[in-house]
Formats: C-alpha cells, sequence, structure tokens
C-alpha cells in the first residue's frame, strides 16, 4: 500500500495498484468518520480487501473514473459480495462496461459486466462520511470519463486523462484526442496549479508541474505562453 501525498485531515488516501497494468486503485476515506470509498478497484479483490482491512476503513461505495477493464472489470463482483453501491463513470462509458467479458481475457484478466448504481454527469458530487468530491467530466480517453476532485485538499484523482508527463490514449474505439485536450486545459486547469493528482498509473503530480513540462498539455506547447 502506497500513502498518496501530500493528503491531510479531512481525507486521507493510499494507492493500492492493481492488475498487470499496475492501475493505481485508491483507498480514500473520511478521517473522522473512518468510511470511504475504492476508486477504480480493476482487479486483486483480496489485495484491495486486505487494504481495506489494515487502514480500518469501512467501506461505503465504489467510485470509477472510466469504463476500461483495468479500471473497472472487477468492480461489480466487489459491489456483489460487500453490497456496495457503484456511482461513476459518466453514461457514455455505458458501450466499456457492456464489454468487460469480452475485453477482460484479452487482458488476462476476469471480468464481469455491470450496471452502476448511479451514473454521474459533470456538476455531480458524491459523498462519503462527511467528505463530498465533485465530479468533472472529462471525455477524451473514453467519452465517459469523469474526475473526482477535493478542492479544500487540493486533491483530485483524473483516472486515464492525465499522467506525470503523458495524458490517456486516445487510440481507442470512441476515444477523442481533441476532446481530451480540451478537458485537461478547460476543466482541469483552472482548478489551480496547486492541484496534486492521482493518475489511473505510475506517479502522482500536480497540475502546475505538468502545465509547465507536460509535452502534451504544458503551456508552452498549448501556446499559452
Amino acid at each position: 500500500m502506497t500513502t498518496a501525498s501530500p493528503i491531510a485531515s479531512p481525507i486521507r488516501a493510499a494507492i493500492l495498484p492493481v492488475t498487470p497494468f499496475q492501475q493505481n486503485c485508491s483507498l480514500v476515506w473520511c478521517t473522522k468518520t473512518m468510511r470511504g470509498v475504492l476508486v477504480d478497484p480493476g482487479g486483486d479483490l483480496e489485495k484491495l480487501k486486505a487494504g481495506v482491512a489494515k487502514a480500518g476503513v469501512t467501506l461505503e461505495k465504489i467510485l470509477l473514473t472510466h469504463g476500461h477493464a483495468d479500471h473497472c472489470g472487477q468492480a461489480g463482483m466487489l459491489a456483489k459480495e460487500l453490497g456496495l453501491p457503484i456511482e461513476g463513470p459518466h453514461e457514455a462509458d455505458r458501450f466499456w462496461i457492456s464489454r468487460l467479458d469480452e475485453d477482460g481475457p484479452r487482458f488476462g484478466m476476469r471480468c464481469e459486466v455491470f450496471e452502476p448504481t448511479r451514473w454521474l454527469e459533470d456538476g455531480d458530487t458524491v459523498s462519503f462520511g462527511e467528505v463530498t468530491l465533485e465530479v468533472i467530466h472529462c471525455p477524451g480517453h473514453t467519452p465517459g470519463h469523469v474526475v473526482f476532485v477535493h478542492k479544500g485538499q487540493n486533491f483530485a484523482w483524473v483516472g486515464d486523462v492525465l499522467f506525470q508527463g503523458s495524458i490517456g490514449r486516445t487510440d481507442f474505439p470512441m476515444s477523442d484526442h481533441q476532446s481530451l485536450l480540451d478537458a485537461i486545459t478547460q476543466k482541469l486547469w483552472p482548478l489551480g496549479d496547486d492541484i496534486t493528482f492521482v493518475p489511473g498509473h505510475g506517479p502522482t503530480s500536480t497540475f502546475g508541474r505538468e502545465r509547465a513540462s507536460n509535452p502534451f498539455v504544458g503551456d508552452a506547447v498549448m501556446g499559452r505562453q
């Protein structure tokens, strides 16, 4: 379990990489109530349940950024086993979730199609314990990708929209490169340079660092300097 840093009260988080793709599943919880969520529990469910138990957290729900197998392939199984609701992604990713049964084996994963308890829209909020996260719809990598933001602690979970030094792939069915660039520059950058983010894979970074150095969406590349 790798603790995401820095996250102070009222929330804490730990990163638990799962699946052969080392996808960053995040355990996020309210420090006052010790109630929390798993963001993108794509696989390795025994590892995730052990991490939750070690942290002493009571899970309230599952949050999903998008419908790719490494992020949500086993979310339905976990929800069924633990009796948890699933919130997210945006319904435009129904296409991806509906094909999990066939996509999973291609990546050596056992996946299961499911129906989220609640599809999310831009501007929605999700809550657990006494914590509320804002939802931002950021299409491009997938049409229904969403990002979760806690503005009070300057922290975000961005799935495969943005990475340290890179951005999400846009060579999948229903991907759109320009939509991804627009989502990052028009929806994420305005949140502020101080936002630390957990990407779907790899190390954390900040929006400010990516604006200064990202070769795909940095200010110099996008003509903002």
